[in-house]
């Protein structure tokens, strides 16, 4: 049903299903949607589940931000797009974001905040620039740097998933991402024994349920401090593109992983010292896991 492509960090580089993120940005959706029928017939009971500006669902955007993610990458999958053109592709995921933040500005301005409080500096507000300008940036730039940051069974998926936990820990709206991030373990569970891959539509998909979920749950400062390593690894990726037009390259020599340059976060932790797979994706998740950390300690001070 799905194509299969090779794994190249497999003795005889087996063919996995690929593609697989599509089942997540499916249940997600009709959790979502569930989530928004119940709260809509049961409000006084369930209606803590959604969260409205005036008319405008929670729950509705985040499904549409999933399916926009899912099919754009897919899109990416059959396609193979440069990335001088996915990497804007996110922006249009960012619509329903910008519409939700839009009817909150509008009709109960107190819904919602136009600025972010930055640690030992204080409250920088944007007004409706944080509708038109932030809040695409940050959607766009979430996204890519969690779907650079992958090649590797379980990285694509381990590392999101736990920014993801952390932020449903505090959120107001946690309720809307325990669905998901239910599905998303398991396909995890899968992908970190190398049995399938979830593809550009499930690191797509993800990507912007990071973003949005933040932007939902107004944990912008906790997102940015979670996903450091994404980023540290994306800046790596493109300054060594720009000043040397080389990609980041991993060899196997049947057991482990090494490289002779630092290229990106992978390459830099097994420079000259090779290590298997597994390890190099348990430390990376550590590193994760203590930014993400470190996130919610700023979060709730």
């Amino acid at each position: 049903m799905f194509p299969k492509v090779p794994d190249q960090h497999k003795v005889g580089k087996p063919l996995i299903p690929n593609g697989l993120g599509v089942i997540y940005v499916l249940t997600t959706t009709i959790y979502l949607f569930f989530i928004y029928f119940i709260a809509r017939i049961y409000p006084t009971e369930l209606g803590f589940l959604d969260q409205y500006i005036g008319t405008v669902s929670a729950s509705l955007t985040l499904a549409v931000c999933v399916l926009f993610g899912g099919f754009m990458g897919l899109l990416d999958d059959f396609m193979d797009l440069k990335w001088r053109y996915k990497a804007f592709m996110p922006l249009i995921a960012a619509l329903p974001l910008m519409y939700y933040a839009f009817e909150a500005i509008n009709q109960t301005p107190q819904a919602i905040r136009t600025s972010i409080t930055i640690p030992f500096i204080g409250d920088l507000n944007f007004g409706a620039y944080y509708v038109f300008l932030i809040i695409p940036l940050i959607v766009m730039i979430v996204t890519n740097v969690v779907n650079m940051l992958g090649g590797l069974n379980g990285l694509e998926t381990l590392c999101p998933a736990i920014v993801i936990a952390g932020l449903t820990v505090v959120s107001p709206v946690s309720l809307l991402m325990v669905g998901p991030l239910l599905f998303w373990l398991v396909l995890t569970y899968f992908n970190l024994r190398g049995k399938i891959f979830v593809g550009n539509a499930g690191s797509f998909a993800i990507g912007i349920s990071v973003a949005s979920f933040a932007i939902l749950s107004d944990l912008k400062v906790d997102l940015a401090i979670s996903i450091l390593p994404f980023i540290f690894n994306s800046s790596l990726i493109l300054l060594s593109v720009f000043f040397t037009r080389r990609k980041a390259k991993v060899t196997f020599n049947g057991e482990k992983l090494c490289s002779d340059s630092r290229k990106s976060l992978v390459t830099t932790i097994v420079y000259k010292r090779p290590l298997t797979e597994r390890k190099i994706v348990l430390l990376i998740a550590a590193i994760v896991a203590a930014t993400t950390l470190l996130g919610l300690i700023v979060t709730l001070l």
